[in-house]
């Protein structure tokens, strides 16, 4: 899949550059495709941090060539709302508040928001309205910090 040979390939280099690739979504479109990374550093990411990551992406990709036809390249920080997709981004929030939309009904339900109160390598518990529910990784949609306000 070319999203994983995306990750495989850009997530070193920009590890090398001193951030760490956060998440890679790439969406093939009608005439034009958008590849989109977002990173992220302990001190934060600035607008200089993203213009560094996207001039050396860029170069990469040019002289590589591995996504077809023409793209838009974004670098943008993962912000305060951001996406959860793997274990280790779910356990560095346990304590947090999370949204998560599950790909089948569990229970009667597919969105649960609430306190994320723990994260293994394969589940994770949300507790919503004082019931905890366990929701394996492989069947979340999607996910994402939802800060309280």
């Amino acid at each position: 899949m070319l999203r994983d040979t995306l990750e495989t390939r850009l997530a070193p280099l920009v590890e090398g550059l001193g951030y760490e690739l956060w998440e890679l979504e790439y969406s093939p479109g009608r005439g034009s495709g958008l590849l989109r990374l977002y990173i992220d550093a302990e001190a934060g990411i600035t607008l200089d941090d993203c213009e560094r990551v996207s001039r050396t992406v860029s170069e990469v990709l040019d002289a590589e060539d591995p996504i077809p036809g023409h793209y838009t390249l974004e670098v943008s920080s993962p912000g305060l709302e951001r996406p959860l997709r793997t274990a280790e981004h779910f356990a560095r929030y346990v304590g947090g508040t999370v949204s998560v939309e599950t790909v089948q009904a569990f229970g009667g339900r597919r969105r649960f928001k609430g306190a994320l109160t723990a994260a293994g390598a394969e589940t994770v518990e949300v507790e919503v309205d004082g019931k905890r529910w366990t929701l394996p990784l492989s069947g979340i949609r999607k996910a994402h910090l939802a800060p309280q306000a």
